[in-house]
């Protein structure tokens, strides 16, 4: 089992501290936290060893979890690869291209792995459609959520659109052409409703919403390609894949038959695969422990990590056009 140590203990690093623990894969050996009141506090209530300094969780650990405020997030990433231990770290990677860059490089450097906590990898829902994808030419997100006072210190693009940009990346294989976007600031300094064109080499257009204003919850993808239409909705965790085949001389009475204006015939037929129930956020963290055992590729790479991060700063950067 595989030593794996917390770094911050917020609310998110509160549940992969759990998760860890629960997880045959690790041995969770504790947790720092800048905040020793607080860090104290978690030790005495919930049991969780905590430790008096980064540098000493990192050099008892094989793993280590970054789940600090993004601001933080390269230079204890960097610490914890020049010590020669495997990181995972939770999205987005760092705060500049050019810091996640030299991250890159040290993993090489010291022979390290690292996985990014994207992890809407590992929502069921677009689990069980991810075989399904095939040169996808139109894809448009929707990612509303409901304020929240404690997300608005990160730019909406930051927050919540990276999860769709990542997403769209992974499964559409051509480089990004161009982007543009637009958005709104309505009680942060940042936009707090944002929409970016995504345009890639080969034709795709990827057109992406994101708000953290909206009344209600939304997290939905559509992907369009020759033949077949794919719906995912990462919050109920529910799938849609409507194909279309050429239609047979004699079709069954209740076949879904289309005719074009040319007399082409297509049948429509549904293909919804399972959806198998799982924690993601558990998944992610044990897919990154047989990674690091099997010496393989992780799921979310930080190469990957760093071309979401590389698309999500150019939206942000035509925000100051507007």
């Amino acid at each position: 089992m595989l030593k794996a140590g917390v770094l911050g203990a917020g609310h998110l690093g509160k549940i992969h501290l759990k998760l860890l623990q629960q997880s045959n894969k690790y041995e969770l050996v504790g947790f720092y936290d800048a905040d020793t009141k607080a860090a104290h506090k978690i030790e005495k209530e919930l049991g969780y060893k905590s430790f008096p300094s980064m540098e000493a969780l990192i050099e008892a650990c094989d793993m280590i979890d970054v789940v600090t405020p993004t601001s933080h997030h390269f230079n204890c990433a960097k610490k914890v690869m020049e010590a020669g231990k495997h990181l995972f770290i939770e999205k987005p990677i760092t705060q500049t291209v050019e810091e996640a860059e030299i991250l890159l490089k040290l993993a090489a450097q010291h022979h390290v792995k690292g996985q990014v906590g994207h992890v809407e990898r590992f929502n069921p829902a677009f689990m069980s459609v991810k075989d399904k994808f095939e040169n996808p030419m139109f894809i448009e997100a929707h990612r509303l959520a409901e304020f929240n006072p404690r997300g608005t210190d990160v730019p909406v693009v930051l927050d919540l659109m990276i999860h769709d940009i990542d997403a769209v990346l992974s499964v559409v294989k051509s480089k990004v052409k161009g982007v543009s976007a637009s958005g709104v600031a309505v009680i942060s300094d940042t936009p707090d409703i944002a929409n970016a064109r995504i345009e890639f080499e080969n034709g795709c257009v990827a057109n992406l919403t994101a708000s953290r204003i909206s009344l209600k919850k939304m997290r939905k993808a559509r992907f369009f390609q020759r033949d077949a239409y794919i719906s995912v909705d990462f919050l109920d965790k529910k799938v849609e894949v409507v194909k279309m085949k050429d239609a047979p001389n004699k079709a069954d009475d209740f076949a879904m038959i289309l005719t074009n204006a040319e007399g082409k015939k297509k049948q429509i037929y549904f293909d919804n695969p399972n959806i198998a129930n799982n924690n993601a956020i558990l998944d992610e963290l044990e897919t990154f422990a047989e990674a690091i055992e099997n010496d393989t590729t992780p799921v979310v790479t930080l190469a990957q990590a760093t071309e979401a991060l590389r698309v999500a700063l150019q939206i942000i950067e035509n925000f100051k056009h507007l």
